[in-house]
């Protein structure tokens, strides 16, 4: 794989993953059964069963026939890819290929998806796309954890007087749809920053691509974001956790942390974690993987 994945946990909800602008983006929520773009595929992301597609490029996509293979060769039921309309396509094309190439075809489900689609995950988690500003076809994704409520005109009655409203076909109960982890892929400012499942999500997955002074156009015409951009989005946004990644390898982790924290409020910046801040490596505990991890940079702000 591309690196060793590295781990945080918020709250009830853990991340796993890679992002390295241009080499490889895979962030898992194993828990949530759900994995945000698939990278090359590593290892730790295999028994996920469903890999959230943002868009085609191929430090995010190039694993893709390599999940399906790999879940066939060690049992596992078919993975499901949801993705952009646009890539339906050419992705089942892609493993008709690899088909010829092993001498025989993986099984697997594909998806298509666009602005305003949702996909069961399982009973009460549901994936939702919505659209998001990049060069090519992409969707941002929202876990939204779906919970019924009593409704507060009924708050104080028993249990039996509950029953008997409900044998009475009365709606006692409102559907809530709570945010649990929001991820933009890779992306320019847009229409996105509005959504309300985005802005409010427990963890807010954002990219986080150049932070030179001078690169403020490359991120234009590359479509992603400035760590200018990134500054002021933070600052209009109410989640618990921001995480973020797609720091590309002309910036380390240390340096990117101070560029951002002179731009942030104290309390913004307290939300802020970047995804690749090795502090916790997958599989290594101590004091000294945690050093080797971070490449011997002082993890804080």
């Amino acid at each position: 794989m591309g690196g060793r994945l590295v781990e945080h946990q918020f709250g009830d909800i853990r991340i796993i993953g890679y992002s390295v602008a241009g080499e490889e983006t895979v962030v898992a929520a194993p828990e949530l059964n759900v994995c945000f773009d698939v990278g090359k595929a590593p290892a730790e992301i295999l028994s996920v069963d469903h890999v959230l597609l943002s868009h085609g490029h191929m430090d995010h996509s190039a694993g893709l026939a390599y999940y399906f293979s790999q879940r066939n060769f060690v049992g596992n039921s078919p993975g499901c890819v949801l993705a952009p309309h646009a890539l339906v396509q050419p992705i089942r094309e892609l493993l008709r290929v690899w088909a010829k190439i092993e001498g025989h075809e993986s099984p697997g489900k594909i998806v298509g998806m666009g602005d305003g689609d949702r996909f069961e995950i399982r009973r009460g988690l549901i994936a939702a796309a919505f659209n998001v500003n990049h060069r090519v076809a992409a969707l941002g994704f929202c876990i939204l954890d779906v919970r019924h409520k009593l409704r507060a005109e009924y708050t104080g009655l028993s249990g039996p007087e509950l029953v008997a409203l409900k044998k009475k076909g009365v709606e006692i109960e409102h559907r809530v749809e709570v945010p649990l982890i929001a991820y933009c892929g890779d992306t320019a400012e847009g229409a996105w920053q509005e959504l309300e499942m985005v802005r409010k999500a427990k963890v807010l997955l954002l990219e986080a691509s150049f932070f030179e002074a001078d690169h403020v156009r490359r991120a234009r015409e590359g479509y992603h974001l400035h760590v200018k951009d990134v500054a002021r989005i933070l600052g209009k946004l109410e989640n618990e956790h921001i995480v973020l990644q797609h720091v590309s390898r002309r910036t380390g982790i240390r340096e990117a942390k101070q560029t951002l924290g002179k731009l942030l409020a104290p309390d913004v910046a307290a939300r802020v974690t970047f995804l690749m801040d090795r502090r916790r490596a997958v599989g290594r505990k101590g004091a000294a993987a945690e050093e080797e991890a971070s490449g011997g940079q002082d993890p804080s702000l």
